[in-house]
């Protein structure tokens, strides 16, 4: 199991599902939730493009930033996430599973352009 190490996570504040995941993973991860910093990409574009991610992809998809600096996208953001919640450890287990990961990405992909584009925030 990787260390618990402080990370930053950027997610879409602006999002109504994922201020509710948000303060899901904080009750589930308890005092630990305080080694995480949770940046809005709206208010974090030039820190997120200073890094090589641009401001509209980080829309699209979850970054996570460790303290080593490496930024993780996406599915394997949201395992890195879950592998601090003991209860989900089998979980992100089950999403890093070759024939698991792709199609729940594509699910992922899908639900996030269309409710992108219903906030009108979809570039064109």
């Amino acid at each position: 199991m990787p260390s618990k190490t402080s990370i930053n996570i950027f997610y879409d504040a602006q999002c109504p599902l994922c201020r509710k995941e948000r303060r899901r993973y904080e009750r589930w991860l308890g005092h630990e939730a305080d080694d995480i910093d949770w940046l809005d990409v709206s208010e974090n574009e030039q820190a997120l493009r200073d890094k090589g991610v641009e401001p509209a992809m980080a829309l699209r998809s979850l970054h996570i930033e460790t303290t080593q600096g490496e930024l993780i996208e996406g599915i394997d953001a949201y395992r890195v996430l879950m592998r601090r919640i003991s209860l989900l450890v089998p979980v992100a287990w089950v999403l890093g599973l070759p024939g698991i990961k792709p199609g729940v990405r594509a699910l992922y992909d899908r639900w996030v352009k269309r409710r992108l584009q219903k906030q009108g925030r979809w570039p064109t």
